[in-house]
């Protein structure tokens, strides 16, 4: 048998508690709901389930997921149903993809105001997108566009960036006609790095003037009006990068492209080498090297910090839609957008499905079939309790008239 893959896990399970001695102090329950989230899943602290082939009678033990979304052995099915979903939406035009970054100056800020800083960046570039699309002199066309916040880069420092998916054109002001874009570019991107850095600015100077920002350690004497106007100065004398790159072919190509920016975490399990000695080993392409992929080794401690640095607030929605695809008229305006380009309706087949139809639908794999015989189908034949649940409660504190305990103190 085959050594078992390093996974992120392990390297919980080893040193977060090292982790937690030094630095816990300093971190979100965020942060710590992910980290014991991580460590604990598919184990058999969170419970799970004994299959037995119908054939064979092979019996295996399953454990149950722990669905957090930083973990990385949890996504694959969500990432997959997503997709599915989404290629029903996907309009017979070429697409465009472009990302909005905020300088490095202000990472330090984004990292200890995530929620409000985050929402700025959404908020400034969808909004570039749009204005700048519905200028006559650019386009003069309502956009309907996705956008997917990653905040790291591959070495798993902050880099807080936007990507942005884009049909290739839009409806005219009167919504009775579609209007292509240029086949080459989509919109001229200094254009858009200039309104962009403006409005995150004007924003960000907003939500300080109201007190919606913290600043702490290194950054604290930005909570100084004075030394925060200095920085909005130094970042609005440099260029912002907004980068624009080729557009997509079809449909393929677009789908392809959001498997690999949408459900992803920080760093997934088949990067990781070795954790050795202390220290963790992985892999990542260097960009500024021709993409070259390389080794970079940590020492575990630091590697679990860079980690957490990606973990987002509760409730905090990394992926979102704009203009005609906005959540609240995207069925009609998909609608329209189909027809004014003569192609017929999409459908996703996957919400009428059970778990394990849908997961075969997905992947092509059968997921009940026994992985001893290939004849058989797996039956669950027991349940287990998660470990973090006490078999027997303590009995509640139920009292009778006379103050005496009853008999409703023995349940379990």
């Amino acid at each position: 048998m085959g050594r078992k893959a390093l996974e992120v896990a392990d390297i919980f399970c080893q040193y977060g508690e090292v982790f937690l001695g030094n630095f816990g102090q300093s971190i979100s329950p965020e942060q710590r709901r992910a980290m014991r989230a991580i460590k604990i899943c598919r184990t058999a602290e969170l419970g799970g389930h004994i299959d037995r082939c119908t054939h064979c009678g092979h019996e295996v033990i399953s454990y149950n997921s722990c669905r957090n979304r930083h973990c990385p052995k949890c996504q694959s099915l969500a990432k997959a149903s997503w997709l599915e979903e989404r290629e029903a939406e996907l309009l017979s035009t070429s697409y465009f993809h472009v990302v909005f970054t905020i300088p490095k100056a202000l990472n330090q800020i984004a990292l200890q105001n995530k929620r409000e800083v985050y929402n700025i960046l959404f908020e400034a570039a969808a909004g570039t997108l749009l204005t700048i699309a519905a200028d006559p002199k650019h386009f003069g066309a309502k956009i309907g566009f996705m956008a997917v916040l990653h905040t790291w880069g591959q070495n798993l420092l902050l880099h807080p960036h936007l990507h942005f998916l884009i049909p290739g054109g839009g409806l005219s002001p009167d919504e009775k006609r579609w209007i292509h874009s240029h086949r080459k570019f989509f919109l001229p991107v200094r254009v858009l790095s200039r309104l962009f850095r403006r409005l995150f600015l004007e924003s960000l100077t907003k939500a300080f003037r109201k007190g919606r920002l913290e600043f702490f350690g290194t950054i604290n004497h930005l909570s100084n009006p004075e030394s925060f106007s200095n920085l909005i100065e130094k970042c609005f004398n440099t260029e912002w990068v907004v980068y624009s790159k080729p557009p997509f072919a079809g449909a393929e190509s677009v789908l392809d492209y959001l498997g690999r920016y949408t459900h992803r975490i920080a760093i997934s399990n088949n990067r990781l080498l070795t954790l050795e000695d202390g220290k963790v080993t992985f892999t990542w392409r260097n960009y500024r090297r021709g993409n070259k992929l390389q080794a970079m080794t940590l020492r575990a401690e630091e590697f679990i910090r860079r980690f957490l640095l990606h973990v987002l607030p509760n409730g905090f929605m990394r992926i979102r839609y704009f203009g005609f695809l906005a959540n609240r008229h995207r069925t009609q305006k998909l609608k329209l957008c189909r027809e004014l380009l003569s192609q017929s309706p999409g459908e996703s087949t996957l919400k009428s499905m059970d778990w394990k139809h849908r997961y075969a639908a997905l992947t092509g794999k059968e997921v009940d079939l026994c992985p001893l015989c290939g004849k058989g189908h797996m039956v669950t034949v027991e349940r287990l309790l998660p470990l973090r649940f006490p078999l027997v409660r303590p009995p509640p504190q139920i009292e009778s008239n006379d103050g005496s305990p009853t008999k409703f103190q023995m349940y379990l």
